[in-house]
């Protein structure tokens, strides 16, 4: 792959690199990229980072750029829409099953004014996004924490930490956790089973409540709880966790296998 220039490279089976697509380090080559499995990068896309990390069924659409000085880490089911930029200047780890919508701006520097003059805008920090965290969109945000499940608005300008499952928009952001129901509400059991019999569960495939339920070794196990699955890379496995991703589920691979005591992930 002439678009791709690394020392080491790893990418995983089932995934697909536009032609279009570049990816390098900031002065030649990468010293590492690692994409996982069945996972999307589209037309145009710029990775311009020296030890970059991408986890399994990615989406990155057309147009975007990550670039930095610093590790950039994204996790598994990441959904990055056209046009956005991932800034990893101050080093960026971004989460399980995160959605970066269109346009969003992920910063972690300032930098342009002369310091010769007193410009004290120059400096860099590091990110950190949480799993399920969701920027909608045309977002624009400064180095900070944001934890598990938290969500900002279309359009909005993020500066200050953001608390777990809270809701946050305007320019700056505010929290609007009380007047906007939160992005996450609580499962019973009974309604994660329920909202699973509307898959066809395939021969292959079992699900269950608690990873104690693991018994054999050739079958995939989906968590329904923790959202976690043996991954065993299967043809069925595959077609499966694409059915869940169609209709928004999200999954990671992580159930350790408790007869071998070994993990399935990678």
């Amino acid at each position: 792959m002439n678009n791709i220039q690394a020392e080491e490279l790893i990418i995983g089976q089932g995934s697909f690199i536009s032609p279009s697509a570049s990816i390098r380090g900031l002065n030649g080559k990468a010293k590492k990229i690692v994409i996982g499995d069945n996972t999307y990068i589209g037309d145009n896309v710029q990775i311009i980072v020296d030890d970059f990390t991408l986890g399994d069924y990615c989406k990155v659409h057309h147009h975007s750029n990550f670039h930095g000085y610093k590790p950039l880490s994204i996790g598994h089911n990441a959904w990055i829409g056209q046009g956005s930029i991932i800034d990893s200047i101050g080093g960026t780890t971004i989460g399980n099953n995160c959605g970066i919508g269109a346009y969003s701006q992920l910063w972690s520097h300032i930098r342009y004014g002369d310091p010769l003059e007193g410009c004290g805008y120059n400096g860099n920090a590091p990110m950190s996004i949480g799993n399920d965290v969701w920027f909608v969109g045309h977002c624009v945000v400064s180095p900070i924490t944001a934890k598990d499940k938290s969500m900002a608005l279309v359009g909005s300008v993020v500066t200050k930490n953001m608390e777990e499952n809270h809701i946050y928009g305007g320019a700056p952001a505010k929290d609007l956790t009380g007047k906007i129901p939160s992005q996450f509400q609580p499962m019973t059991l009974e309604q994660r089973w329920n909202m699973m019999s509307e898959f066809e569960i395939p021969k292959g495939v079992t699900l269950i409540e608690d990873d104690s339920q693991i018994l054999e070794d050739d079958i995939s196990y989906f968590n329904i709880v923790t959202r976690k699955y043996t991954k065993l890379s299967t043809d069925i496995e595959i077609n499966f966790m694409k059915q869940l991703q169609s209709k928004l589920i999200k999954f990671t691979p992580a159930i350790e296998n408790h007869k071998k005591n070994k993990s399935y992930v990678k």
